[in-house]
């Protein structure tokens, strides 16, 4: 049998460039507005046509095998399945409480509310299981027979629960999410699995979590130094002076100091949730930094505003990019026992993530 031996620094490579990314992503941004935006589900599945097959694993090239078709009827089933029958539940509520009956109309609006959020678990699920099986990797996909219902009370209960001790479970529903969804998808002959370990990731979402108690308390501490030392150099005019000053600084560090500690915590977590997931003898890992991060944030927001949003369009290339630089594997593979998966193709693209307005590349 044939044995690969796969090494973390080499297994992923990309080699896409964003001047032949800007030859679809113009065009599709075009026909997206004079189409009103149905033609967006055709320029996505373009996008990834162009990103799949510059992205190479190991010897090979990715392969995108989803249809623009199949995007849009699953977006379409969401709006008839769904979409209508929440209107109508709403109206329902509504006329119910019109006639007096407050508690029947109140319990009955609270549906389309666990509705979504149920549903957007499901949407989660159901959206990687059909990435994976329109990916192909040496002709070979990947899926789940999961329908991903029960992922979806499972996303609603842990969420629940994430928020219940205060908010301070948040890091073991993240992770329990995480290797639940994982653990039930497979590529090939091969299932996935993943033990990602809330305990790595707690520090950094303590920090988090106290940063907002810690900047109210040195915020006071901070204001009236401030003003103390501003009259004592200039009276009355040297203390507002003091206290404009301060506040500047205090407006500063919450929006940037705050969201560099956001940051650090989502580093830490996907470093932790990726490193924790295996596929057969390979193991993965993805190596972004805290500042790779800040890096990739800073320059999709000075994209965004130095080309008065055109740039939006080239953020999907900036992101995918990201991540099959930052992606490792390391192990062994037997390709010669790589078999075509057998789960089932889902026959409709991500309405529910689409409708939801949550899809990612």
């Amino acid at each position: 049998m044939y044995q690969e031996d796969i090494q973390a620094d080499s297994a992923f490579g990309f080699d896409g460039n964003w001047k032949d990314f800007a030859k679809i992503a113009l065009p599709n941004l075009l026909l997206t507005l004079v189409t009103l935006g149905i033609y967006r589900f055709w320029a996505t599945t373009r996008e990834r046509q162009y990103l799949w097959s510059h992205t190479r694993f190991v010897d090979e090239r990715l392969e995108w095998t989803g249809t623009g078709k199949e995007l849009f009827v699953g977006f379409l089933l969401v709006m008839l399945l769904f979409a209508i029958p929440v209107f109508g539940i709403q109206f329902v509520a509504q006329a119910l409480i019109l006639r007096g009956y407050e508690a029947a109309g109140a319990a009955l609006g609270i549906l389309p509310i666990l509705a979504i959020f149920y549903l957007t678990g499901v949407a989660r699920f159901r959206a990687l299981r059909y990435r994976l099986s329109r990916t192909r990797w040496r002709g070979i996909r990947g899926g789940s027979d999961d329908q991903g219902l029960g992922y979806g009370l499972s996303y609603m209960w842990k969420t629940f629960v994430g928020y219940l001790p205060l908010g301070l479970a948040i890091p073991w529903s993240m992770t329990s999410l995480w290797n639940e969804r994982i653990s039930k998808m497979s590529f090939g002959p091969y299932r996935f699995e993943s033990d990602a370990d809330p305990a790595n990731v707690f520090a950094r979402f303590l920090l988090f979590y106290l940063s907002p108690i810690i900047f109210f308390i040195g915020a006071i501490i901070a204001g009236a130094t401030g003003a103390l030392a501003g009259y004592g150099l200039g009276g009355e005019e040297g203390m507002q002076v003091g206290i404009i000053g301060i506040t500047i600084f205090l407006l500063l560090f919450f929006y940037i100091g705050l969201g560099l500690i956001a940051v650090a915590f989502y580093a830490k977590f996907y470093r932790e949730v990726v490193g924790s997931t295996h596929w057969k003898d390979l193991h993965f890992g993805f190596e972004a930094s805290t500042m790779d991060w800040v890096k990739l944030l800073i320059g999709d927001a000075l994209i965004v505003v130095f080309t008065l949003g055109l740039g939006f369009v080239f953020l999907s290339y900036r992101h995918w990019k990201f991540m099959v630089t930052h992606l490792e594997a390391g192990g062994d593979i037997l390709l010669d026992e790589l078999t075509q998966s057998t789960t089932a193709t889902a026959r409709h693209g991500e309405g529910l993530l689409d409708a939801f307005d949550i899809g990612a590349f």
